[in-house]
């Protein structure tokens, strides 16, 4: 299988561990229940193909998400691998948190956001209600001895209330890393964000002692950006990407959001400008086509229908 050519780009870290979010993120909007089976086996591929870090599922309200009321029993399919610190789990609340520690995860993510409009529709409370909320959440998870990651959400835009100042993502960020939180994801929840934005909210969150070492970006690509923002965050420090095999994902809460990066194509990009992920990118393709033929449609990936012809 091609891959790309090697020139190494000037400003770049040498290494990027990319988190990968296909499993949870991806997953959570088909409208076809995938199986559980299918999910453990995708992740088993995951692993596999050197993804580092993979957020395997969420213990949510089963009447939120029904695509993951099969969260432990894909932990039970996977065992003690599905379980690590480098598998994360998403947990809404502390019931969440209970049912993850019931099931031997040694990892958790909380999911805020940056807008009260948006804190309302998805977790039905204020940004403060929320963070009130998680404060008990990640207490216990940190008294466990679990590795913990803050979700921001509309970072940089958001759907009801438009723009979204780079002073208020930095306020919601602080709450939540001020809660004991390892690591901050910054969500570009439906995709708006450019370059000179990133550049912005990593200045203030900088200025407001959070450092670009405990920070990920997530970005969305419904306008195309995706990878353009990722690699400018990269150029600012970031070390820590968060992306979807094949490209799967969205938000079930706003409307105009499309996928997430693909793995792939940021694999490929990464690898042509010199920069070690430790991901077999051929391995990567092969699962991604896998999943396409599960799902019944093409992979959203433009390196996978490249490489693969679908």
């Amino acid at each position: 299988m091609r891959g790309p050519q090697v020139h190494p780009a000037a400003g770049l870290p040498p290494r990027v561990t990319i988190y990968e979010v296909g499993a949870r993120d991806g997953l959570q909007n088909e409208k076809s229940v995938v199986p559980a089976q299918v999910k453990a086996q995708l992740i088993r591929r995951l692993a596999a193909a050197g993804l580092p870090a993979i957020e395997t599922t969420s213990f949510v309200n089963p009447a939120w998400v029904p695509q993951l009321a099969d969260a432990a029993e894909v932990l039970e399919l996977l065992g003690p691998e599905g379980v690590g610190r480098d598998r994360p789990v998403l947990v809404p609340n502390i019931r969440g948190l209970d049912r993850a520690l019931a099931a031997g995860c040694q990892a958790i993510a909380i999911f805020g956001s940056a807008t009260e409009t948006f804190a309302q529709r998805n977790l039905g409370r204020s940004i403060a209600e929320s963070v009130e909320m998680f404060a008990p959440v990640v207490a216990r998870a940190r008294d466990a001895g679990l590795w913990v990651r803050a979700y921001v959400s509309m970072c940089f835009g958001d759907p009801w209330e438009g723009d979204v100042p780079v002073s208020q993502v930095v306020d919601a960020s602080r709450r939540l890393m001020d809660l004991g939180c390892d690591q901050l994801s910054l969500g570009d929840t439906i995709g708006v964000a450019t370059t000179g934005q990133v550049h912005a909210l990593l200045d203030g969150l900088d200025t407001a002692g959070i450092g670009r070492e405990l920070i990920a970006v997530h970005f969305h690509d419904t306008y195309g950006q995706a990878l353009a923002n990722t690699m400018a965050a990269l150029r600012d420090g970031i070390t820590v990407v968060d992306s979807s095999a094949g490209g799967l994902g969205g938000c079930p809460y706003a409307a105009s959001a499309t996928g997430n990066l693909a793995t792939e194509d940021l694999v490929w990009a990464l690898h042509g400008a010199g920069v070690e992920t430790g991901v077999d990118l051929s391995a990567l393709v092969e699962t991604s086509a896998w999943l396409a033929a599960q799902l019944g449609r093409p992979s959203a990936s433009r390196v996978v229908t490249a490489l693969t012809g679908a």
